[in-house]
């Protein structure tokens, strides 16, 4: 099979650049790498295109500034660390940016910037906004507040829910070895190089590794990334952001680094509120379906009604995200629910003209409407 790397009618590009893309060997930020960045960057967006950048490199900024031998472990310490070095990362962006004469916004971002739906939105409408305005937004994790609950974990899926929240065109993930190989090529003379990948398969997760230098990172989250991509059918590479002219070089569609393929068979990219659903949503229940309803919304794309629930964990309310489980309790959908839980412990097997008179009342008549509801297997 002939696969077309040509990227060049890509016009909305999110690029992630990582701690080693940017510092030299004491942590430091190389002006040097940053200056190269910032002119391939430029170069992109007097092509005509739109790009997003999702940067690391604010702790590891930090850590040479303030004289660290090692990455932090406490968490005090590294909010603390990623403060100096935000300053430090933000500025010296603007100043090659700046150079060639490109505008610049910076954006600090937590999971619940993602989780909660107006939030999600209202990141969407600015990013937008943004390019629309000719500035390059710049995103990072807030360092500086984030904890355990609602920390991201890392820039890589950062930058997937990123694109699929703007339904870019393109995802590239800059990093310090040349793409995924069967093994860490940095131990093993056994490695492989893999250039194509149409599907995240057991094999792929094994062989994925966690490990990294300055930051958190590693190939395991580059890949945890590509399943929200491919799911939302955007293409997504992996390469070395050391090289020269790399950003050029993958949109000309020169074979380098490796591309993540959008799920074959797949209907397109997702709508804004499915993307939502699927990547970004935080449930606030559950519902349990029998085997008629679970059959209805993954055969035929039903709507779910009262007559399928067998019943409900947890309490929510109406318009809250929640998640589909079968009869043996595993999630297969979600979607935003019609009724509260405790209105559908009361209508739950009843026909749909049943609902007015048992809650007095009738708004809908399905409990989740299948505009509203998305597969996650």
């Amino acid at each position: 099979m002939v696969v077309l790397r040509d990227f060049s009618e890509a016009k909305r590009i999110v690029i992630k650049v990582g701690t080693s893309n940017l510092t030299d060997k004491s942590y430091r930020l190389d002006p040097r790498k940053v200056e190269r960045l910032a002119k391939e960057i430029a170069d992109l967006k007097k092509e005509g295109r739109e790009i997003i950048l999702v940067t690391s490199g604010a702790i590891g900024a930090g850590i040479g500034k303030l004289d660290l031998k090692q990455r932090p472990r406490d968490i005090k310490v590294l909010q603390a660390t990623a403060a100096v070095g935000q300053s430090i990362l933000m500025s010296t962006y603007d100043r090659y940016f700046a150079k060639y004469e490109q505008t610049i916004a910076q954006l600090l971002l937590t999971h619940e910037d993602f989780f909660d739906r107006k939030r999600y939105l209202n990141l969407r409408n600015t990013l937008i906004t943004l390019l629309k305005s000719g500035v390059i937004p710049i995103i990072n994790e807030n360092d500086t507040v984030v904890v355990d609950e609602i920390k991201l974990g890392d820039n890589d899926n950062l930058s997937a829910l990123v694109a699929s929240n703007l339904d870019a065109d393109l995802l590239i993930i800059l990093t310090d070895i040349e793409g995924l190989y069967t093994y860490d090529p940095k131990r093993s003379k056994r490695a492989e190089f893999i250039s194509i990948v149409e599907e995240i398969t057991p094999e792929i997760e094994r062989i994925a590794s966690a490990r990294g230098r300055t930051g958190i990172g590693g190939m395991k989250t580059k890949i945890q990334a590509a399943k929200v991509t491919m799911k939302a059918g955007i293409p997504m590479v992996i390469a070395d952001g050391n090289e020269e002219n790399i950003l050029a070089r993958i949109i000309a569609g020169e074979r380098i680094g490796t591309i993540f393929l959008p799920m074959a068979g797949g209907k397109g990219k997702m709508n804004d509120r499915k993307h939502w659903l699927q990547f970004a949503s935080s449930v606030k229940g559950k519902i349990k379906v029998d085997e008629g309803a679970k059959s209805a919304l993954i055969k035929n794309g039903g709507s779910l009604l009262a007559s399928g629930i067998l019943g409900v964990e947890d309490e929510f309310l109406t318009g809250d995200p929640v998640s589909i489980v079968d009869a043996e309790g595993e999630e297969f959908a979600k979607g935003i629910t019609n009724y509260s839980s405790e209105e559908i412990k009361k209508i739950k097997g009843a026909q749909s003209n049943e609902i007015e008179q048992i809650l007095g009342r009738k708004e809908y008549g399905e409990v989740i409407y299948r505009g509203n509801l998305v597969l996650v297997r």
